[in-house]
């Protein structure tokens, strides 16, 4: 193989490397709510 080839191939070699290493890693968070969202209709008869 020709030396530019190999510059080349490496170059984007490590240009992809670094494009997948450098991402920036996203925190998982779980927000707990004390209430409920909506309160439930309480059954109270027919004709209550």
């Amino acid at each position: 193989m020709s030396q530019s080839f190999k510059t080349i191939l490496a170059v984007g070699l490590f240009a992809a490397l670094g494009a997948c290493a450098s991402a920036p890693k996203e925190d998982d968070f779980i927000v707990l709510d004390p209430e409920p969202i909506s309160v439930e209709p309480v059954y109270t008869g027919k004709y209550k």
